[in-house]
């Protein structure tokens, strides 16, 4: 196949859990297809996405002056597009140049499919094209939003959470409907999509992770120490941790006065570095070239979200590495876990507190839920088995395109040969 993915907020460096799913899915991807790849993003330090050359078939990037989130001209860039019925994410980086020049590269060459990875994307991508096109959804956006607008208590953000929460669902609506097919990472997601358009055009492509990569590690595990993974600048991590501090550590430390908390990521805000100077036994480390370390120190892995949707990369990252993982509902949903087996669920701060200090206060039950925990992702989610599963989506959706293309010209000919036979009847 002839491949054309296009993807908002580039895939370099692997620093969230988009950017690696899309990284190992395109990898197995461009073995044997021929993937140009076009991706616009926000300008940073150190861009790599040169080094992609060798990945795929084509690299085309373009990194755009774009204001940094919650910062005043990201703020003042927001108010001037607040009327545009568009959710922000999409206005701010479907940018003229990038939609132009997806278009001339659309007029000079044809492809078999074109992916459309993440919404956001969906802003430039030209639907009208007869070239079938897949919009690869890893979240229900909407559905982050409205979570985002029913926890947060500064009437602010809850105004901008409701605005973004209409808007992107109307987005959602519209570009699932156009695209050809539907991919989502998870059961959930496709039982939410598919209340907006026929479940058979939709196909769930589950999260994976490198066992390889993340192995348990003998010796490494600090006593009495919790750790928490992923970029601080995702409002949902953020809203995560300091709930758990708030609400859950204080009665953790009750039992557990020497409790330590861990929490490792990108972009860590000012308020959220200033809590870590306030709460005893806490530290936030920003970015870490490689999180293996981090997360082999934590006696317990935690993921205490109030909001997202799509799947969690970072549990299976976890599990692979034989952490004993407590989860709310939300931050697992998605998952094929097994509650009690290979990880512990709990929503209430009580129901939370009371699964960490369990664990923390029992090494044999950590080193069994560890142990089950890597089993479920060794056995059926490596990348190998997901990037094979989404090779042969992709190959139906081509070969479907086809087929319609030829009963299409079939039926055009066939009224040809009428309308010459009825000339024909009356010369």
């Amino acid at each position: 196949m002839k491949i054309l993915w296009v993807k908002a907020g580039g895939l370099l460096p692997l620093d969230t859990g988009g950017k690696i799913r899309s990284y190992h899915m395109l990898g197995k991807l461009s073995c044997r297809h021929d993937v140009t790849f076009f991706t616009f993003y926000a300008e940073h330090a150190n861009d790599s996405h040169g080094e992609l050359g060798r990945l795929f078939t084509r690299v085309i990037s373009y990194s755009l002056p774009v204001s940094r989130s919650k910062s005043f001209g990201d703020l003042a860039n927001y108010a001037r597009h607040f009327f545009s019925g568009q959710p922000y994410q999409i206005v701010k980086y479907c940018q003229a140049k990038v939609a132009v020049a997806l278009r001339e590269l659309l007029k000079r060459e044809t492809f078999d499919l074109i992916v459309c990875d993440f919404l956001v994307a969906a802003g430039i991508i030209p639907w009208n094209l007869p070239c079938p096109k897949v919009l690869f959804t890893h979240n229900v956006e909407a559905l982050i939003w409205k979570r985002h607008f029913e926890v947060t208590r500064s009437p602010l953000w809850k105004a901008i959470s409701w605005r973004e929460w209409r808007t992107t669902a109307r987005a959602e609506r519209r570009y699932l409907n156009l695209a050809d097919h539907v991919l989502t990472v998870s059961d959930a997601d496709r039982d939410c999509f598919a209340r907006l358009i026929e479940r058979a055009k939709i196909t769930v492509i589950p999260t994976g992770v490198d066992v390889n990569f993340f192995q348990p590690a003998a010796g490494e595990e600090q006593l009495n120490a919790l750790v928490f993974t992923g970029s601080m600048d995702w409002m949902p991590n953020e809203d995560g941790v300091f709930y758990f501090v708030e609400k859950i550590l204080p009665r953790i430390r009750n039992q557990v006065p020497d409790i330590a908390l861990l929490v490792v990521g990108r972009r860590p805000s000012a308020r959220l570095l200033e809590l870590s100077r306030a709460t005893a036994g806490m530290q936030v480390t920003g970015a870490v070239e490689d999180i293996r370390p981090y997360v082999l120190r934590g006696s317990v892995y935690i993921v205490p979200l109030r909001v997202g949707s799509g799947t969690r990369l970072k549990i299976f990252e976890a599990m692979a590495m034989g952490k004993a993982v407590v989860s709310t509902s939300i931050g697992a949903e998605g998952l094929p876990v097994r509650p009690g087996r290979d990880i512990m669920i709990a929503d209430s701060p009580d129901e939370f507190a009371l699964a960490v200090v369990g664990l923390l206060q029992d090494h044999a039950r950590r080193g069994r839920l560890g142990r089950a925990a890597r089993e479920l992702v060794v056995q059926g989610h490596t990348w190998d088995s997901v990037g094979y599963q989404l090779e042969s989506v992709l190959e139906t959706v081509v070969k479907s395109a086809h087929k319609d293309i030829r009963e299409q010209l079939g039926l055009e000919m066939a009224g040809s040969i009428v309308l010459s036979e009825e000339k024909g009847a009356t010369d």
